[in-house]
């Protein structure tokens, strides 16, 4: 895909995204993957953190019509589901894999409704640092399945984070790209920010005509 100098390019969801970003300051990018991938795109694209710590889904869906339509976006990208396998083992709280899937479908029909915008979802991911993180992998991989199904279904371009850390933790280690298994180091970051680069195919303006972004009545 091309970009040109008027898309805007928004990314929404949970403490991977979000990376301490200032929430006061709409410019802010935070420290991980999307301040990287702001910086590797070849012109000065308009580019929008919307991610927030400790989200599950239904929370990304209960602020979509705000923090995303109400933006106007012509690309999209979703990173969401780490927080709803972590807390069936923390506090004891189920996301239901089929609830799951289909508040994704939900948030991605509504912006096939409402916009032009092109979309990318990345899978979630985990590179366990103890046994009982092994464990986790009987509720995301399920759960990853389902955002492939639901990616699949909506046309959204996948950006396979999880195989792309499984691949650098075969070199560097887990805990060199994710040290709590789940927040990614600078370099775990980097391995997302390239994820995501190569499926987007970030390209210099020239391409076909931009996308139009949210149109609201």
């Amino acid at each position: 895909m091309r970009f040109t100098r008027d898309d805007r390019l928004l990314f929404v969801g949970d403490s991977v995204t979000d990376t301490r970003r200032d929430r006061a300051d709409p410019t802010s990018l935070g420290e991980g993957y999307v301040r990287m991938i702001a910086e590797a795109l070849p012109f000065p694209a308009t580019v929008v953190n919307k991610g927030l710590d400790g989200n599950r889904v239904h929370d990304l869906e209960a602020r979509w019509d705000t923090d995303v339509l109400g933006l106007a976006p012509s690309v999209v990208t979703v990173l969401i589901g780490i927080n709803d396998t972590w807390r069936r083992y923390d506090r004891g709280l189920i996301s239901p894999v089929p609830e799951f899937e289909a508040s994704l479908g939900r948030v991605l029909t509504l912006t096939a409704k409402t916009c032009a915008a092109r979309l990318f979802v990345m899978t979630p991911f985990l590179l366990p640092v103890s046994p009982e993180q092994e464990r986790w992998h009987e509720d995301l991989s399920p759960r990853t399945e389902a955002v492939l199904r639901t990616a699949a279904a909506h046309g959204a371009t996948v950006v396979r984070t999880d195989l792309a850390l499984l691949g650098a933790a075969g070199v560097h280690g887990a805990a060199a790209l994710a040290p709590d298994g789940v927040h990614p180091s600078p370099l775990g970051h980097r391995v997302l920010a390239d994820a995501w680069l190569a499926a987007a195919g970030a390209g210099r303006e020239g391409g076909p005509p931009r996308l139009r972004g949210c149109e609201h009545d």
